[in-house]
């Protein structure tokens, strides 16, 4: 048998079952393999409102989709209906596909907080109807949606003329792409940057697209990024915060929703959820706009950035990042203060107490006198670097001080030193190196009366070595078969455990803390943060004592060149236990940082593998006249060294300037490979592994797309008669007419919407083809043994054969039939591998032809269209190669060289006989 009708060899279908098993265990566990959803719901206690505002009729007839919507609750509801508004504006920009409706947990929450301070202070939330278009998909609209959330915002601040407070400007807060079209205003030519001086985006990809579909995208992420490390200085008056979801969200990974670095360092903020104070929950892409711990974060940030005297947000870019700071960085479980009162005096009839040991516990419970306890520091400067504090009554008072003035009894003047301290979910710590405050002599700690409360304190000194061990990562390659342990035998109230060489993006462990006391009383919780020291992407976990731990490391993003830090286990202990950290690399996380971080490339490696196979088949069909199966090319020309070194080479030479300027100008796209270098994203052998992954893809979506046109034919087996083997011609008339109709459909509608139509009618013409061979080789089957015996009636009586004439034109009637039969096998083969290629392509176009048909009562055509030119030269080239067949190929070779290929039998060379026969003049 020949090299096209064998079979794959089984032990390729089980590498690239293997190959993409990896995938799909890596799409797992980014889809399904997170933790569990710790936010909570926010509710309105009244029906939410939405009032449209009236836009002038320049604006409405240029944006006829967009809308503008005021939000509102009950009489709050009732009472701004004639838009006589006295609060602060906030304007709320939905992103891909989202509702305006999303402002409601921002507005219900906002309001409820107006009225515990009994509308003192208050916020307008507006809404940006976009319509719930795809503009993560299709970049085309993103320019007209920042175009009109200007005028929004001249409307909005027209609606406070005349009043007492009137704003000047206008806060926004950005869901998705909402965020991004926000920064995207400060890119229009007549946009005054002072209307906006706080942002605050929500899982909004910042760095880059999340799937580069179209120019128009990539173009638009080019434009505001380069605008805002060019003019960042003029950025320095707006305070911008970025919120990202973390893990939960798989549709925008959090690396992508970290702000450009800039250089006004102080102005910009970008913090993964898991890391915010009083949330320390991970979101997944919708649930950040209702996640209630989050919401309650953004609404106190927004009520302390209110200035007393305008009623407006403050005006100073100081105070904005200090309060972003307090509650989204580091939350010293006080409220937030813009000037704080350094020393204060501790009066009172509490009781002073001197505590002299380096470790001290205190359990309180019902206490009804006050309490001062006070560690004098000059016998502990010499042996301990380090004291650590912690307080379990989570209230907003202060409760830790520096003595500066003592005497016998007691301390006269003390600095409050609650403002270093920092909020966990169990406890507040303080944390304080003792060279950093020498005019201290004593720290005191405060115990008030407690009515019926419970909870405990504690300090201890200790030197930082002593706390601080190190733990070196587990290699990529260990699989999991090996780990990194390490005891710790308790006595104090805190460790460091620092992972040593965990800095890349493609590093995934599972560390495993398990916890023994050496008695069963009952103990706080103990509490394990992963601090990541180049940003703010820590997660936390509460365990109780004594249990087994499991937790993920992995990051968001790879460590900066010029930074040298480590990642830290922080474990906030219980005394007098022991705990074993266990870390090992885990497989199946590491599948799902590639695929978090890659799989925007996958179309581009499925691509390339079908196109081989293609270039593979068409090889073939030249020197053997004959075109192989998908699978069994696949697995022969899909090579990785066919692709890689070109991939290498370019990634090289888009490090000079000047290659870059060549590309830039033959208009070429960025090359994935380099756009994911730019971002630390890239890593030794992922191209590699990209390219095999996507060989698997390739390879199982051909088994699955050849199974479907199987299953399709059967189906029109039952039900219609089937239509005999037949050439067409390769242009017709009519043809013509439907290429240059279909060009039009484009050119005039939607480019996506043509090539989905000559797309279907492709499909339909293979399967018809699909069910033409099925039923002549079913033909073929039951005329096969007359013919065996016909063939041995005939070597029986030869002399009876050669004298009866009427034979020979039925038998070769038979050879053209098996002749035409063949032919048609290897065009339905051919054609199955262009039809899987121009499927992925039809994908890839999806996202415009739905944004279109959004659209269309609208406008008829889709302007702009990243895919009209594409379009058509996809109909023209269609066109021909669904009438294209594989006889013209074969009739050429053979006839142009006669010993082209191996004649093996009588019907081989009966057919090229009939080959040239059938094209002579």
């Amino acid at each position: 048998m020949g090299r096209a009708g064998r079979r794959p060899p089984a032990l390729a279908a089980l590498l690239y079952g293997a190959l993409a098993a990896l995938v799909l265990l890596g799409v797992r566990d980014v889809m399904f393999l997170y933790e569990d959803n710790r936010c909570s719901m926010t509710y309105m206690y009244e029906y939410p409102e939405y009032l449209k505002i009236k836009l002038p009729k320049k604006t409405a007839r240029r944006y006829p989709a967009y809308e503008l919507y005021l939000y509102g609750e009950g009489n709050y509801a009732e009472e701004n209906k004639n838009l006589l508004l006295t609060g602060i504006p906030v304007l709320f920009l939905p992103g891909n596909a989202g509702s305006y409706k999303q402002v409601r947990s921002l507005g219900s929450i906002a309001l409820r907080k107006a009225e515990d301070v009994d509308f003192k202070y208050h916020f307008n939330f507006f809404s940006v109807n976009f319509n719930e278009e795809l503009v993560a998909l299709y970049g085309g609209s993103l320019q007209r949606q920042t175009k009109f959330v200007h005028e929004c915002i001249k409307v909005i601040l027209k609606l406070y003329r005349d009043r007492e407070f009137a704003p000047s400007s206008v806060a926004i807060v950005g869901h998705s792409m909402g965020g991004l079209v926000a920064r995207a205003l400060l890119t229009l030519k007549n946009f005054k940057p002072e209307l906006i001086n706080l942002l605050i985006t929500q899982a909004t990809p910042h760095v880059a697209p999340v799937m580069p579909l179209d120019r128009y995208l990539t173009d638009f992420y080019t434009a505001v990024n380069n605008h805002w490390i060019l003019k960042a200085q003029d950025l320095r008056n707006l305070t911008t915060l970025s919120v990202a979801g973390g893990f939960r969200d798989y549709q925008v990974r959090s690396g992508l929703a970290f702000l450009p670095r800039l250089s006004q360092h102080d102005s910009a903020l970008s913090v993964v959820s898991s890391a915010v104070p009083r949330a320390w929950a991970s979101t997944d892409h919708l649930s950040i706009v209702w996640c209630k711990e989050l919401i309650l974060a953004t609404i106190r940030a927004f009520f302390d950035l209110i200035d007393e005297n305008t009623r407006q947000i403050t005006e100073d870019p100081k105070k904005r990042m200090s309060v972003l700071n307090h509650h989204f960085v580091r939350h010293p479980a006080k409220m937030f203060e813009e000037n704080p009162e350094v020393f204060t005096d501790l009066t009172g009839t509490f009781m002073w107490i001197t505590v002299k040991g380096s470790k001290w516990t205190y359990s309180v419970y019902n206490d009804s006198d006050g309490k001062y306890f006070a560690f004098p520091l000059a016998s502990h400067r010499k042996s301990y670097s380090h004291v650590y504090c912690e307080n379990s009554m989570l209230d907003t008072s202060s409760w830790i001080y520096g003595c500066m003035n003592t005497n016998s009894s007691m301390c006269l003047e003390a600095a409050d030193l609650s403002w270093k301290a920092e909020l966990l979910p169990t406890t507040k710590i303080v944390m304080l190196k003792l060279l950093d405050y020498p005019s201290l002599s004593h720290i005191v700690i405060q115990v008030p009366p407690a009515a019926g409360n419970k909870y405990t304190l504690g300090c201890e000194f200790f030197k930082e070595d002593s706390r601080t061990v190190q733990l070196p990562v587990t290699h990529l390659f260990s699989f999991g078969l090996s780990s990194s342990k390490i005891l710790l035998n308790s006595t104090g109230l805190f460790y460091n455990v620092q992972l040593q060489h965990f800095n890349q993006i493609y590093q995934a462990f599972k560390i495993y803390i398990e916890s023994h006391c050496q008695s069963l009383k009952e103990r706080k919780p103990s509490v394990y943060r992963l601090h990541i020291p180049w940003s703010y992407e820590d997660s936390i976990t509460v365990a109780k004592v004594p249990s087994l731990t499991e937790i993920s490391a992995k990051l968001h993003i790879a460590q900066p060149h010029d930074d040298s830090s480590l990642p830290e286990l922080n474990i906030y202990s219980s005394p007098d236990c022991q705990y074993e950290v266990i870390l090992k690399t885990s497989l199946l996380q590491v599948l799902g940082q590639i695929v978090r971080f890659h799989a925007g490339a996958f179309p581009v490696y499925i691509v390339s593998n079908i196109l081989l196979t293609y270039g593979g088949q068409l090889s073939t069909l030249r020197s053997t006249g004959q075109c192989s199966d998908f699978s069994l090319e696949l697995v022969r020309t899909a090579k990785p060294y066919k692709v890689e070194p070109l991939i290498s080479i370019v990634v090289f030479l888009q490090g000079f300037n000047w290659f870059r300027e060549i590309w830039e100008s033959l208009s070429l796209p960025e090359v994935d490979a380099a756009v994911l270098s730019s971002q630390d994203a890239w890593f030794p052998l992922v191209s590699l592994i990209l390219f095999l992954f996507g060989t698997g893809i390739a390879y199982w979506s051909g088994v699955f797309f050849s199974t479907s046109l199987r299953l399709f034919s059967s189906l029109w087996l039952t039900l219609i008669r089937p239509t005999e083997l037949q050439k067409d011609k390769l242009i017709t008339p009519r043809r013509l007419c439907g290429m240059i109709s279909l060009a039009l459909v484009s050119w005039t509608t939607c480019g996506a919407f043509a090539v989905l139509i000559i797309y279907l009618q492709y499909l339909f013409k293979v399967v018809k083809l699909h069910v033409a061979v099925r039923a002549e080789q079913n033909m073929h089957n039951r005329d096969s043994g007359h013919s065996k015996e016909t063939s041995q009636n005939s070597s029986t009586h030869t002399i009876e054969a050669q004298s009866s004439v009427d034979s020979i034109p039925e038998a070769t009637q038979s050879l053209s039939n098996s002749k035409i039969l063949a032919e048609a096998m290897n065009s339905l083969k051919m054609h199955i591998t262009i039809l899987n290629l121009f499927t992925w392509i039809v994908l890839l176009n999806l996202p415009s032809f739905i944004y279109w048909l959004k659209n269309l009562r609208y406008n008829v055509g889709l302007d702009p269209d990243p895919c009209r030119s594409t379009a058509i030269i996809l109909v023209c080239i269609l066109e021909i190669l669904m009438n294209s067949s594989t006889s013209e190929v074969k009739s050429r070779l053979f006839c142009m060289n006669p010993f082209v290929g191996t004649i093996g039998n009588e019907t081989d060379w009966i057919f090229s006989i009939i080959d040239r026969c059938q094209n002579m003049p």
